[in-house]
């Protein structure tokens, strides 16, 4: 019995992972298409006139069956894949992809969407409804429902070619990953970094068949504290070195080409679109509009970021040399952690380790449901009897103040072989109303964090409990959602807007009055004293000139991939090396690439979008003004937060959503004050 082609039978019809195998996959997708088309089919053949009714609601809920064998075949793609499930994606994401492009091609099927949108204005349509209408309607037309039949078999080939190029740039990057351990004999290997990091680099050895020694691999637990306190420079070089040269090797997975063919295939899809490059077609529909307005809003920050960056690395150098490191042009990419610890240590008095033992992962997670309750009313309650992917995975049911159902939340939080760095929250299901009946979403965080070890529990940096708030953030959005359509819901909502929930919930980790929540410590109980929370606070703008200045760099270099034809593209690094010399403090390395490794642009959703990060700061430090005019836990601003940004998805423009809850539109001043880029 195939598990996807029968309703779930477990709690609130949650994924029964204990049920699923590979095997499953493939046919259930031939299935759910199967029975997809069928639905499809008899939209089409209706005889009765075309109604938003039988044409765009029926529509929205087709090929259920497909959704859901996809949404979960690709989270653990990402955060349990094996062998296996890499062979079935090359097999699965090209099946899936003919089924989309059989819909948007489907000049029947848009003919009917077509005799419902031209009588919108005479429907009667509520701001929901319309705006389901509008999206399928350019839905159609923005992937090639206007094409003629060679121009249609040639978007079929490229969006094919595109769904592979994706798929074996990522599996490149985790086999890579995965692969790497450099393994040390003494522990006088790894002097200058803590002793939780050295535990851990000695428990990591032993699991992989090293007793005795000690183990670094390129999961971001195991290298950034190598990075950040390894006082053997040469080690420092040769793991920076090898990280930054991910997918860039010529002996080992090479993405060089793959990048070439992932931009020249979505260059070639948006001309035939009808649009003059990648950039141009996704912006048409973000907050941003245009390539234009995008370089001229980094553009923007860069003229306000970089004076300080520059003044920044002069002042890090300067202190290098001073303590008898490297000055000058000597300094280097795999210094930079490193120093900035020990100056920010001189500067503040303040050593980023002595936060650790406050920010235990179950208390931190403790507090992040406290912030929720406190906020939005909700209460999370541990389940046991909810079927999970991995021992690791913890899940629990979401309750509103009158003790009602509002979700199911995964969390996931350590590294292992198999899943994908970074930290992502996905959704299992997502919200909407069928019938009458209010279907609640699944959604989960998934995270590489700092493991327990034999004498520890898992103790977080303060920058992974800003990502664990800020991933939490997206999964308020998720669950929160009170929505109509699951093709509005949640965090269907526009890619420049989607970060506002989750950059927001950072600011949280800075205040007082959230820490004394759970930030205690974990042996004594005693709370984070008031002075570390001060230098916390104080610190929190230490080197922002170059950390802007970063992910500028970051966004130009995804504009000037999608934003120009890629024929003229010779060669990677070097196309990289201009996109972001305006941004670069640090000398050029020779065998080393971002391009090649960046996942957020050539295997996630982020091309052209990457900038969506500044541009959501914008939003979410204006946003959290008006929390700090009448307290952070105000029930008042936090209730119209909820009522319009957490539950409207994207059933409304992200500006009317946003001027509906400040009542006015956001300027960058907050952002740059907070980054320390402006007088107050």
């Amino acid at each position: 019995m195939n598990p996807f082609l029968t309703k779930f039978d477990t709690p609130f019809e949650t994924v029964p992972f204990d049920k699923i195998k590979p095997e499953h996959f493939l046919p259930a997708l031939v299935e759910g298409i199967k029975q997809a088309k069928k639905e499809i089919e008899s939209i089409k053949t209706n005889t009765e006139p075309a109604t938003f009714s039988n044409v765009c609601e029926a529509l929205e809920a087709c090929g259920s069956i497909v959704n859901t064998c996809a949404t979960v075949f690709f989270n653990l793609h990402s955060a349990e894949s094996n062998d296996e499930i890499q062979d079935i994606a090359k097999e699965f994401s090209p099946l899936l992809t003919a089924y989309s492009n059989d819909i948007a091609l489907d000049l029947d099927l848009f003919e009917k969407i077509k005799a419902v949108h031209a009588q919108k204005d005479s429907l009667n349509l509520n701001s929901e409804q319309m705006t389901l209408l509008e999206k399928q309607y350019k839905g159609f037309t923005r992937n090639g429902a206007l094409l003629n039949d060679s121009q249609k078999s040639e978007l079929r080939d490229i969006d094919e070619a595109l769904s592979k190029a994706s798929l074996v740039f990522s599996d490149n990057i985790l086999e890579e990953t995965n692969t790497y351990i450099k393994v040390l004999d003494k522990v006088e290997d790894l002097d200058g970094l803590p002793e939780s990091a050295i535990e851990a680099a000695k428990m990591l050895a032993t699991q992989k068949g090293h007793e005795g020694k000690y183990a670094v691999t390129l999961d971001y637990p195991s290298i950034i504290p190598l990075l950040t306190y390894a006082n053997n420079r040469e080690l420092r070089k040769e793991i920076y070195l090898v990280f930054a040269s991910r997918g860039f090797k010529a002996n080992g997975q090479n993405n060089s080409a793959i990048v070439k063919k992932i931009t020249t295939l979505k260059h070639q899809r948006a001309n035939l679109l009808g649009h003059k490059t990648h950039a141009n077609f996704v912006l048409e529909e973000r907050m941003a509009e245009s390539p234009t307005k995008v370089i001229s809003f980094l553009d923007n920050l860069l003229n306000k970021a970089k004076p300080n960056a520059i003044k920044e690395m002069d002042e890090l150098r300067a202190y290098s040399k001073e303590n008898g490191g490297p000055g000058g042009d000597d300094f280097m990419a795999w210094d930079k952690a490193y120093w900035s610890e020990k100056l920010k240590q001189k500067k503040y008095s303040f050593d980023s380790e002595q936060l650790k033992p406050y920010f235990k992962l179950e208390n931190s997670i403790d507090g992040i449901f406290e912030v929720a309750t406190k906020l939005f009313g909700i209460t999370f309650k541990q389940r046991s009897d909810i079927p999970t992917y991995h021992e690791d995975v913890h899940t629990f049911e979401v309750l509103d103040e009158n003790n009602n159902h509002v979700g199911i939340f995964y969390a996931d939080f350590f590294p292992r072989s198999g899943k994908r760095a970074g930290a992502w929250m996905t959704s299992y299901r997502g919200q909407e109303k069928v019938n009458g009946t209010d279907i609640r979403p699944h959604v989960s965080i998934v995270c590489n964090f700092t493991k327990p070890t034999e004498t520890k529990p898992s103790l977080l940096t303060f920058n992974e409990v800003t990502t664990l708030f800020h991933e939490f953030g997206h999964a308020l959005h998720g669950l929160l959602t009170k929505c109509t359509y699951e093709e509005l819901s949640g965090t269907s909502v526009f890619w420049d807007f989607v970060e506002l929930p989750s950059q927001i919930l950072e600011n949280w980790c800075f205040e007082k009055e959230c820490l004394d929540l759970f930030a205690k410590h974990f042996e004594t109980e005693e709370l984070l004293p008031a002075e570390m929370i001060a230098k916390i606070k104080e610190s929190s703008s230490f080197q922002e000139g170059m950390a802007t200045l970063r992910q500028i760099s970051l966004g130009r270099l995804d504009m000037a991939w999608h934003s120009t034809n890629p024929d003229s593209i010779a060669d990677v690094a070097s196309f990289e090396k201009e996109a972001m010399k305006e941004c670069q403090l640090l000398p050029s390395i020779d065998g080393v690439c971002m391009s090649t490794s960046f996942s957020h642009i050539f295997a996630g959703g982020y091309s052209a979008g990457y900038y969506s990060y500044k541009w959501a700061e914008v939003l979410d430090a204006d946003a959290f003004e008006a929390f700090k005019e009448k307290g952070i836990f105000n029930k008042e601003v936090a209730t119209k937060f909820k009522e319009n940004i957490l539950e409207k998805g994207g059933t409304s423009h992200p500006m009317d959503l946003y001027l509906a809850f400040r009542g006015k539109e956001p300027t960058p001043d907050a952002l740059l004050k907070r980054a320390g880029l402006l007088a107050n």
